[in-house]
């Protein structure tokens, strides 16, 4: 009887442990991650990629004199060359290239809360998937459910900006004088449109080099949860 007792304490003992050793091995495989954690750990990350993206990009020069420097589309280019021998728009590429960025860094500052508040909106239903994904697994979900709502709020930022900055008015002389050139093709005097996809553009790829560097670089998880939510990152 006595053997017996002994037999079921150790059972009961060992049966303890395991428990133990479960949760602790559920602790250490960060499988105790809730959904909630998740998403909320990714919009985290995808505010901070895009607040700081957003601080970058419009900064004297954020656009201008990096990477993500907006050129003029070919056919603006095209525009552009017909006038160089026009007196007075000798320059007026240099001029509008110049604006134009200047229009995206202003816009930049304007539009981060629009941008901030389009990420609270992200649904939870991919969180797994996109903590499981690629390095820019999140910012290509960011992009696809959510860039067309942002065209929709940042076009009239950008067109504000470029008024302000006067790029819609020396690209609209511009082109207006060209117009007027004997058999040309007609050009659009109208740039907002491009302008704001590739200010767009700038900023989700600022988010995608945060994304990457929070998954990858334990120094830029600047929360408690951002730790606890790409500690899976480095497994």
């Amino acid at each position: 009887m006595k053997n017996l007792i002994t037999f079921c304490s150790l059972l009961i003992g060992l049966s303890s442990c395991n428990a133990q050793f479960d949760k602790l091995l559920k602790k250490v495989a960060g499988l105790e991650l809730s959904t909630e954690d998740v998403a909320s750990g990714l919009k985290e990350a995808l505010t901070k990629g895009a607040v700081n993206g957003a601080t970058v990009l419009s900064q004297q020069d954020g656009y201008f004199k990096s990477i993500y420097k907006i050129a003029l589309p070919e056919d603006a280019r095209a525009v552009c060359n017909k006038l160089r021998a026009v007196p007075g728009f000798s320059s007026v590429e240099d001029d509008v290239v110049e604006k134009i960025n200047r229009a995206a860094e202003l816009a930049a500052s304007k539009a981060q809360p629009i941008f901030v508040d389009a990420i609270k909106q992200m649904s939870i239903a991919d969180a797994w998937n996109i903590l499981k994904g690629s390095d820019n697994a999140a910012t290509l979900y960011l992009d696809k459910t959510t860039h067309q709502p942002l065209y929709t709020a940042f076009h009239p930022v950008i067109q504000e900006a470029m008024e302000e900055v006067g790029a819609l008015q020396v690209w609209s002389t511009a082109v207006n004088q060209y117009n007027q050139i004997p058999f040309v093709k007609k050009a659009n005097p109208d740039m907002s449109d491009y302008v704001t996809q590739k200010a767009l553009d700038g900023l989700f790829k600022k988010i995608e080099e945060e994304e990457k560097n929070i998954r990858h670089n334990l120094s830029a998880r600047t929360s408690d949860l951002l730790k606890k939510v790409f500690a899976k990152q480095d497994k």
